[in-house]
């Protein structure tokens, strides 16, 4: 004999034995808490084409990816300013988890084929990636400063307030440097008081100090913890580049992009910027 299969559970029986809530009438639901109104109806698509959506819906995640980004290295380069390494090292975590993220989710847009794109291009105007301003702030506070990067935000003084902050402020290598000083290794006095705009530039009494941390960890331990956070957050970064402008070539090949620049060659020159050079530098010298 075969034995009865085992009998489903009701559904609805789950639902009133566990006592769940089902009348927001007066009190806030999950959609309020969320905005999930305001947010589920930002999609405004354009054109006709179907895969519009999924453009949209990409970038504006993207965006709310980089805001959370923003708030977490902000905090970070506080915490470190403040000799507070713990909780910045959480932080710092999660940003590379962050950029891990927006890595996985250029798979999703690689979905969109040249044909596709080509359907929706008209319709974006000069509109690009490349104007983004949040992404401005997250490579300032990285430190890749460039004053050009201001001029896509000047028809809007309130982002060009923001951003212009971000470009004349310490950035995390900057206070990670002023930090060594405070624990007594010989950073030059010229960059812990410098003008912030301009990009930090390889250093041999920098790369000496790191190559002291990463000699003696134990010693170190904090600070070595901090040379791998830094790490962590470039390399996930060049992934993010790299996995951006692969998805670019795949989509529209070498034409120019939509922001005016060469698209795919821009994108490859920006493979280059090195964001923390003596903790890559000091690796070739253990």
């Amino acid at each position: 004999m075969t034995q009865d299969p085992t009998p489903t559970q009701d559904p609805s029986r789950i639902v009133t034995e566990e006592k769940a809530q089902l009348d927001f009438s007066r009190t806030m639901s999950y959609g309020d808490y969320l905005q999930l109104d305001a947010v589920l109806t930002a999609q405004k698509p354009l054109s006709p084409a179907h895969d519009e959506m999924l453009f949209i819906v990409q970038h504006q995640t993207s965006e709310l990816w980089m805001k959370l980004m923003l708030h977490e290295l902000h905090a970070a380069i506080r915490c470190i300013a403040a000799d507070e390494l713990a909780p910045a090292f959480k932080m710092l975590a999660r940003v590379s988890r962050i950029m891990e993220q927006l890595v996985h989710a250029w798979s999703v847009l690689a979905t969109m084929t040249p044909p596709e794109y080509t359907a929706i291009r008209p319709y974006l105007g000069a509109s690009s990636g490349f104007q983004s301003w949040q992404y401005r702030c997250i490579e300032f506070a990285l430190g890749n400063k460039n004053p050009l990067m201001l001029k896509p935000h000047a028809h809007r003084p309130e982002l060009l307030a923001t951003v212009q902050a971000a470009f004349e402020a310490p950035s995390l290598y900057d206070e990670s440097l002023r930090l060594l000083a405070r624990r007594g290794f010989a950073i030059p006095p010229e960059l812990l008081q410098r003008d912030w705009t301009e990009r930090h530039q390889p250093n041999a009494a920098v790369e000496q100090a790191w190559l002291e941390v990463y000699r003696l960890p134990e010693q170190h331990w904090d600070l070595y913890q901090l040379g791998e956070k830094l790490t962590d957050i470039e390399d996930a970064f060049r992934l993010w580049r790299f996995r951006h402008v692969s998805t670019v070539e795949r989509v529209i090949g070498f034409k120019r992009g939509t922001g005016g620049t060469g698209g795919t060659s821009y994108l490859r020159k920006m493979l280059e910027v090195v964001l923390f050079p003596e903790v890559w530098s000091l690796r070739t010298l253990l």
